[in-house]
């Protein structure tokens, strides 16, 4: 289960969505406001350093979400997320979210680092083949770090299966080092 303090607002957020029969609508939301945060290294910093105070926070979060139209349940609670000075854990607060609904759902998650943006198909295939590993439905959630080079770091609950082109060249480098 999710512990820690992401995990309470996450799971405080996720009876108030189940409450509102609005999960769906939540985790879209929580997904459009993660997608701002990936484009915008201002929006970032905003959220991440410990110069601004709660009641800039507040007021910045505050114009974001107007513009860009995150209201309900997500606008609310992202800016009680501001208020009490927590916006540095808000993308471990969404991941919590997720996986609590997949759980709700009878899924499990997956995260998934790929060196580049998968295709639908792509996404498709893997999660098919991540079904039968797991034995049910996977929700992937897929970030892109072109660091990995090419392959994929796949994790599963307390699995990780690297099959990064980065992995294979260190465990190379560190096989080299030995025989030489």
């Amino acid at each position: 289960m999710i512990s820690g303090m992401a995990g309470r607002y996450a799971g405080s957020l996720f009876e108030l969505a189940k409450e509102a029969n609005a999960i769906s609508t939540v985790e879209a939301d929580l997904g459009r406001f993660e997608k701002l945060l990936a484009d915008s290294a201002d929006l970032r910093r905003l959220i991440e350093s410990p110069v601004f105070s709660a009641d800039d926070q507040f007021k910045a979060i505050n114009a974001v979400l107007e513009k860009a139209k995150v209201t309900g349940l997500v606008g609310n609670f992202l800016r009680v997320v501001a208020k009490n000075r927590r916006l540095f854990a808000v993308p471990q607060m969404i991941r919590a979210f997720r996986q609590i609904a997949a759980e709700e759902r009878g899924e499990t998650t997956a995260e998934v680092t790929s060196a580049h943006a998968l295709t639908a198909a792509q996404e498709k295939e893997l999660k098919a083949a991540l079904k039968d590993v797991a034995g049910k439905d996977v929700a992937v959630n897929v970030s892109v770090d072109p660091s990995i080079l090419g392959g994929l770091v796949v994790k599963i609950g307390s699995r990780q299966i690297d099959t990064s082109l980065k992995t294979k060249l260190n465990s190379l480098k560190l096989a080299l080092k030995e025989v030489g």
